[in-house]
């Protein structure tokens, strides 16, 4: 059985990061964490919501005596971290990480991490909300969402069964495939979605100009559903759309054909085919709901 860590290192401690601490304090899996991030202000909020035992921006302190390292930040800081922690990290320490791609994570720990990868198991959990932040955090963010790993063909396989404990201990439920199989399937049930939030937000306020906060005042669920998560962080996601953009390009094309197709429909009031199509887009949607 996997034993409780004794030393967690949360380098970004905001709505994952923070809620994967606090989700390991409550199921006892812990004794000690120790936070990095960029805002001092939020690393101490973090120490009086109990997420935290403590934040530095010394990587030699924090690493030493780590049992495990989760870094929770967005992706295109990966680079500079891993370069940050590589020099400390100790022997038997076990990293893992949560971006929402996973290919370019894998490149960049073959540049950075050198002996040190097979320690480095990269991980994604599929759960989160548009808030960002230590205020964000929740020990039941995770519960019944899945978290998917990408290991590496050298990955320790301790070290594996150690990250899918952890993630269990969170209460996720934890599948692995390639990293290259994920980046392509989160394109379009993750990224493109994201995409089309922000980019709705825009056009509602390219067509509504000086007009559009009182527009979205006349609006009904149906658009606060839909683009809830245009609030994410603008930062995490200019990130995951570089690292992935070339699935991402291919899902927009893919995306716009469908538009095409709609719009042709409409253009020739073909109501038989539209009423097909939203049909077939329901009957989706119901099996998914009783999947």
């Amino acid at each position: 059985m996997t034993q409780c860590l004794g030393k967690l290192v949360v380098i970004g401690v905001g709505l994952i990061g923070g809620s994967f601490a606090l989700a390991l304090r409550q199921a006892g899996q812990v004794s000690h964490i120790t936070g990095i991030g960029r805002s001092h202000q939020n690393l101490q909020r973090a120490i009086e919501l109990g997420i935290i035992d403590e934040y530095t921006d010394d990587y030699a302190k924090a690493l030493s005596g780590a049992d495990f390292v989760l870094l929770a930040t967005p992706v295109g800081q990966n680079p500079n971290i891993f370069q940050q922690i590589a020099p400390h990290l100790e022997e038997h320490t076990v990293l893992s990480d949560v971006g929402s791609t996973k290919q370019h994570v894998v490149n960049t720990v073959y540049e950075y991490l050198g002996n040190h990868r097979h320690l480095f198991i990269p991980a994604h959990p599929i759960a989160g909300t548009e808030f960002s932040g230590a205020d964000a955090a929740d020990p039941a963010l995770f519960r019944n969402k899945p978290v998917i790993l990408t290991p590496l063909p050298e990955n320790n396989t301790a070290a594996i069964d150690q990250v899918t404990f952890l993630w269990q201990q969170c209460g996720t439920v934890v599948s692995c495939m390639t990293s290259a199989q994920h980046d392509q399937v989160l394109a379009s049930i993750s990224h493109l979605p994201h995409l089309l939030a922000f980019t709705l937000m825009n056009h509602i306020s390219t067509v509504g100009g000086d007009q559009t906060m009182a527009n979205l005042q006349l609006a009904g669920t149906s658009l606060k559903d839909m683009t809830r998560i245009a609030g994410s962080s603008p930062e995490m996601w200019r990130d995951i759309c570089i690292d992935n953009r070339e699935a991402l390009i291919e899902q927009i094309e893919t995306y716009q054909f469908q538009l095409e197709n709609l719009q042709d429909l409409l253009r020739h009031s073909d109501s038989e085919s539209i009423e097909r199509f939203f049909l077939q887009a329901r009957n989706i949607h119901q099996k998914w709901l009783q999947y």
